[in-house]
């Protein structure tokens, strides 16, 4: 039998580190790192449960007194393992759905850079945008493969849809490298609907994302309005129009076209040469954003 040497503040301690590595393990750990964290959570739950701890009697410890809880603290310590628990969980989700948005972001602001160039038939920047898509896009599949954010948590095909993406990119090397980009472009569209997909089955806005993606986008425009760089401005304005039709594709409202419009008076300023308007145009195409993204993004 075992001869309890923990005390109730050192057993509610313990249920407490095992809550918050069990959440830890669950929300933002894949792999072996989850096991061993997992492991961790269920010697520290039971030797909380128990009352008795193996390395305490090794080395001679002992926290056990006479103090006793009483209802009320018992109560309150429940409260506050439930309350730490429920915003552990939320907070945990929110925050590993955002990472990995920002993550799918970057790597897929490579992807529509790609697609984008090859369809132009621009060679130079269609090369230098697939490679480095494919330096991005391991990175992220090494990533998700091994460790899936709670929003993934149950969904079956997660990993075959990026494997499987994976393969398309690597299969257009040669083509993109001959050249051949017309129908190097054709087989870069197969890779946008399993994006959308994996998306759209795990509950994220398409929107959202799309927004997100333009207004890193439209970060640059400003900044060449800011700086009254009107050859600058009309350089990038080819790319923040290419995301800005992704978003029109998915919502074209009145909140929508006010974008549109803010984004073109920027445009139009510039190629007349109205450089000491641009930045306070580029502050209304930013406000204008800012409000859509805030209410729907």
């Amino acid at each position: 039998m075992l001869t309890k040497n923990e005390g109730a503040l050192d057993r509610f301690l313990r249920v407490l580190v095992a809550e918050l590595l069990f959440i830890g393990a669950f929300f933002w750990l894949g792999g072996v790192w989850a096991i061993v964290v997992y492991v961790l959570a269920a010697i520290s739950l039971f030797t909380a449960i128990t009352g008795f701890c193996a390395l305490y009697l090794m080395l001679k410890i002992n926290t056990l007194s006479s103090f006793r809880l009483g209802k009320v603290q018992f109560v309150v310590l429940v409260v506050v393992l439930l309350v730490i628990g429920v915003a552990g969980s939320f907070t945990s989700d929110f925050f590993s759905k955002k990472f990995f948005l920002e993550d799918f972001n970057k790597m897929n602001d490579s992807y529509k850079q790609t697609l984008f160039y090859t369809g132009q038939n621009k060679r130079p920047e269609a090369l230098e945008n697939y490679n480095r898509l494919v330096t991005a896009y391991p990175i992220f599949l090494n990533k998700y493969t091994s460790y899936h954010p709670f929003v993934f948590k149950f969904d079956n095909k997660f990993n075959a849809d990026i494997l499987k993406v994976s393969d398309l990119i690597i299969a257009l090397k040669e083509q993109i490298n001959a050249g051949d980009l017309p129908d190097a472009h054709k087989k870069l569209e197969f890779i946008r609907p399993i994006f959308q997909d994996i998306l759209k089955r795990n509950g994220f806005s398409m929107l959202a994302v799309v927004l997100v993606d333009f207004h890193d986008a439209m970060e640059k425009i400003i900044t060449a309005a800011d700086a009254k760089d009107t050859a600058a401005l009309i350089v990038i304005y080819p790319e923040v129009d290419y995301k800005l039709q992704a978003v029109e594709e998915i919502a074209n409202d009145a909140e929508i076209q006010a974008i549109r419009l803010k984004l073109n008076e920027v445009y139009v300023l510039a190629k007349n040469g109205q450089s000491e308007l641009l930045s306070a145009k580029a502050a209304e195409l930013k406000s204008v954003f800012v409000k859509v993204y805030l209410k729907r993004g």
